[in-house]
């Protein structure tokens, strides 16, 4: 949780009136469930609440390149008469996606993974292929029509979700699903518009290996968001590859560029992983240096960071516990505004004390009348420190509620000050660059800049490299510090 904004809610309605349209790339006749005025118009809706979900990188020379580059291949794109908007969120996940209107995003994590120029053309013109093809109008009505809670990479319980998705309105934005065929499109798209502005599209297949790779060392059994729902890596390899040649001798390219060293210097020194003014879990405990709280986190639950809530799930998505900022001057008036705003019946309230801070419990339901079996129970806690209200809210089914109410009291009650000097003043991770002195291999580089053995795997990850990779006298490499 960062600055722990809140963002009123949008209303979106579903659109039951439907139309043929042609589809500007394929130019044959779709099913569509909304005109382009009411794309554009969706678009606009929801471009202020991935603002505010994730918060904009604060780089205006990166945001700037991102829209400039960006907008260069929007005009060439199959749908140049729109207006196109490019963002980099400050979020730490590898990610980039595209949202109704012409609304793009890339986050600073993939900006910290892209290796050149080439990289980033490529992936970006991805995600104008996707929304050239409108293939981001159909999602984003299945995502409203059909929302369920999405938790880094888990899927939530239907009912739980309602939470989750009330506490993010712009997170399953973000992690939006395509089906393979449309992927296909959107990689041949970006190899199109890409080479079109005189990039090597090769470099995009080669970063889809490193996006794979970074999940696999990260110990996830599931890709990185960005690849969920892609074509095997493998093949995709293959047919990026096999597209980039055919477009390169199509448009007679003889010198696409990759301008690999002007890119490393472009993010030099952007922020890397987690940042902890941001707020950090960190051995199971979740602390924020800015506004100086701490709390324990259960065990082996998932967890998400934005700026307005904190996220956490079991994996198997029967429990939810998020940390949000509280509504209202009054703990009696935050109670009021979570009953209203989440539909809850209270079951039993009283105030009390949590580490000496004024608080107040509420343990309510949330009634499902047509299945009383998926009825939700809740434990909230208000807390009041330092001028805020804080609000913990631990959700299961009420059948289950007896089996976490201990794990949710353990976080709840562990909130208190944070006064430990290291945690207040941890500094952010951030990407700098290294030159090589002499013909070595990645290893031996890293051996010789004194990075620790244990961070070789993902620094290589880091540089589109392997560790047995040679790299020459010259070469500029990624590595972190502060």
């Amino acid at each position: 949780m960062r600055n722990l904004m809140v963002v009123c809610s949008v209303a979106v309605a579903a659109f039951t009136i439907y139309s043929c349209a042609r589809n500007p790339v394929t130019g044959k006749s779709q099913i569509v469930f909304m005109s382009e005025a009411q794309e554009i118009q969706m678009g606009q809706e929801s471009d202020p609440q991935i603002i505010a979900q994730y918060g904009l990188y604060e780089d205006s020379s990166l945001q700037n390149f991102v829209s400039v580059k960006g907008k260069e291949m929007a005009a060439i794109s199959h749908r140049p008469n729109i207006t196109y908007y490019f963002r980099v969120i400050d979020s730490e996940i590898l990610n980039a996606f595209a949202v109704p209107g012409g609304y793009v995003y890339v986050t600073r994590g993939i900006m910290a993974h892209f290796n050149s120029e080439a990289d980033f053309a490529g992936v970006l013109g991805h995600e104008i292929g996707h929304v050239a093809a409108r293939h981001s109008v159909a999602q984003q009505r299945n995502q409203i029509l059909g929302q369920v809670g999405i938790l880094a990479g888990v899927i939530i319980n239907p009912e739980l979700g309602k939470f989750a998705n009330v506490a993010s309105q712009g997170l399953g934005l973000m992690f939006l699903k395509f089906g393979r065929d449309d992927e296909r499109e959107a990689d041949r798209l970006g190899v199109e518009y890409s080479t079109k502005v005189n990039y090597d599209a090769h470099q995009m297949a080669a970063f889809f290996t490193t996006l794979q790779r970074q999940g696999q060392q990260s110990g996830s059994s599931e890709l990185p968001e960005f690849l969920s729902t892609h074509p095997d890596p493998g093949d995709r390899n293959v047919t990026v590859n096999q597209l980039a040649t055919e477009w390169q001798q199509k448009l007679n390219v003889t010198n696409p560029q990759v301008n690999r060293n002007s890119y490393l210097k472009r993010i030099e020194g952007i922020i890397y992983g987690e940042d902890p003014r941001q707020g950090f879990r960190e051995n199971n405990v979740f602390y924020h240096p800015v506004l100086k709280f701490q709390f324990s986190t259960p065990t082996d639950w998932l967890y998400q960071n934005t700026p307005q809530s904190v996220q956490l799930a079991q994996k198997d998505g029967k429990a939810l516990l998020i940390f949000t900022l509280g509504q209202g001057k009054t703990l009696q008036e935050a109670a009021n505004a979570a009953v209203q705003q989440y539909k809850l019946q209270v079951v039993e309230s009283q105030t009390t004390t949590v580490n000496g801070l004024p608080a107040m419990y509420v343990v309510a339901d949330q009634v499902n009348q047509e299945q009383p079996a998926s009825s939700v129970r809740t434990l909230n806690y208000f807390i009041q420190f330092q001028g805020s209200i804080y609000h913990f809210i631990g959700v299961t089914g009420v059948n289950d509620f007896s089996s976490y109410l201990n794990t949710f009291n353990n976080a709840i009650q562990s909130f208190r000050q944070l006064t430990d000097a290291s945690k207040l003043n941890r500094k952010p991770e951030r990407v700098r660059l290294k030159t090589i002195a002499a013909n070595t291999t990645l290893s031996q580089a890293f051996k010789d800049f004194n990075i620790p053995q244990t961070r070789f795997e993902e620094l290589a990850i880091l540089n589109g490299l392997k560790l047995t990779d040679n790299v020459t006298k010259g070469t500029l490499i990624k590595v972190v510090g502060q």
